[in-house]
């Protein structure tokens, strides 16, 4: 059985969740197109982290932040030993009811369209393209959506 649960960033699981990240985002985009959140940032007002695990071992990890008017989704991993088992959606799924239960009623996320497992997951999820928001630069790279709830 796959758990979520909200988690401090700080632990050495969330920081070697958030490192893998890096390296899968490092991996896909030139540095000035990483637009990531460190763990420090994950544990500001308003920043929630998520981290699923079965049997106790880390599969994954997302992140919401509370922005006026709307969430965030950020840091959304799974990591290579766990695709193919919903993490993806599981996660999601959690980090969108968080939201309902915090009174967001529209979550917003930028991503790119190289990550195309992450860009179907999205749709399966029924996100759609939205305008550029919160101050990321509108570069061909980049695919912003977003999901009323």
């Amino acid at each position: 059985m796959i758990l979520v649960a909200e988690e401090s960033p700080l632990t050495d699981d969330g920081r070697a969740l958030i490192a893998a990240s890096d390296a899968a985002m490092r991996a896909a985009f030139p540095p000035e197109e990483c637009f990531t959140l460190d763990p420090e940032e994950l544990v500001a007002e308003g920043a929630h982290f998520f981290v699923a695990r079965r049997d106790g071992r880390p599969l994954g990890c997302v992140a919401l932040v509370e922005k006026p008017g709307y969430g965030e989704v950020k840091r959304l991993l799974v990591l290579p030993e766990a695709r193919g088992l919903g993490v993806g959606r599981i996660l999601m799924q959690h980090l969108e009811d968080e939201a309902r239960r915090l009174g967001l009623r529209r979550i917003r996320l930028e991503t790119g369209h190289v990550l195309k497992a992450a860009v179907g997951l999205y749709t399966s999820l029924g996100y759609v393209p939205c305008p550029p928001f919160g101050g990321y630069p509108d570069i061909p790279g980049n695919l912003f959506l977003e999901k009323r709830l």
